[in-house]
């Protein structure tokens, strides 16, 4: 019942890195043409997987830059899908660097810019794609308000042979304030908890998303109640008029009780929450779609703000469970 990725974007750790491990070179071909009509860099010629090493479906994660091939980048031709939302694809390298220097030719490196218009820091996370790759799925920042930050994102090769001029863009881009930017590991925030959603699941039009909360501090941290919440929109504006209410009332996947109790949990100790909604459509009223949700563990905490890509239709309604420990 996994979520489609392109409509869910699961905003992960900033501290981490998911290294990119790219499968071996198998029969060398001549370089692929690049995109723009030029030729790619000869150091990472193309070549067809080996057998055996078949690449993952599903695309990466990074938030460290993927080193750069051998070779001049090739230029990414004026397309819409080559810049959104401040982001912008700069050149395409042929072949992708593994963790061992080694430039393996089963792989695209794309190169890119991201421009924050914001008056405060924001955190970006891009989903880039390319045709006959994976994707990869890019979170960078901070970004300065009015700056630009440049980086690179490696894609590994996918089923069947690489087109011979890879057709990379820009599938989609979410932001959220640096400050209140999710962690699931890393250093230890300043609220002495950290908070982040999973990647959801949904099935026949029910949407399902996990909030989960880890006390990272010295202190027990106690919980009541239901996390407080706020819809927002692409513009990170706050959506009125949907009701929050308890769980139980639009869908109990697990059969556990929604029932509101205190948690009081000790230094290393989790615990969970989620949300739930309809995407059901009514002939009367405007579908919503809201991106984000600042989530506050309970009242007066610090908000974190992840993207459960809200898609509510004209239900006007979000089920929010109680939390509880895991």
């Amino acid at each position: 019942m996994r979520r489609p990725l392109d409509g869910r974007i699961a905003v992960g750790t900033l501290a981490v890195t998911a290294a990119l491990t790219l499968a071996g070179c198998g029969t060398q071909q001549a370089a692929p043409r690049a995109v723009g009509g030029e030729s790619a860099a000869p150091a990472c010629p193309s070549a067809t997987p080996t057998p055996g090493s078949t690449p993952p479906l599903t695309r990466p994660t990074t938030t460290a830059d993927a080193p750069r091939p051998p070779g001049k980048p090739s230029p990414v031709p004026s397309a819409t899908d080559t810049e959104r939302d401040g982001v912008r694809l700069t050149g395409l390298y042929s072949g992708a660097v593994d963790r061992n220097g080694v430039c393996r030719p089963n792989g695209l490196t794309a190169a890119f810019s991201v421009t924050n218009p914001a008056a405060h820091d924001m955190t970006y996370t891009i989903v880039f794609d390319a045709s006959g790759y994976t994707g990869a799925i890019r979170i960078a920042g901070p970004v300065r308000p009015g700056g630009t930050l440049r980086g690179t994102v490696a894609m590994r090769r996918s089923f069947g042979d690489a087109a011979r001029m890879p057709n990379a863009s820009i599938v989609s881009v979410r932001s959220v304030p640096s400050a209140e930017a999710p962690s699931e590991s890393g250093p230890c925030p300043a609220s002495g908890v950290r908070v982040w959603a999973d990647q959801g699941d949904a099935a026949m039009g029910l949407r399902v998303t996990g909030l989960h909360l880890e006390n990272c501090g010295r202190s027990p941290y106690t919980l009541e109640g239901r996390p407080r919440l706020q819809i927002l929109d692409a513009d990170h504006e706050v959506v009125e008029g949907i009701h929050l209410v308890p769980g139980d009332e639009v869908a109990n996947l697990d059969g556990s009780p929604d029932v509101v109790r205190p948690v009081t949990l000790k230094p290393g100790e989790r615990a969970r929450s989620g949300i739930a909604w309809r995407n059901t459509v009514q002939t009367v009223g405007a579908p919503v779609n809201a991106p984000y949700l600042r989530v506050r563990a309970r009242a007066g905490a610090a908000p974190v703000m992840v993207t459960p890509e809200l898609d509510l239709g004209t239900t006007g309604t979000l089920g929010v469970r109680a939390w509880q420990k895991e």
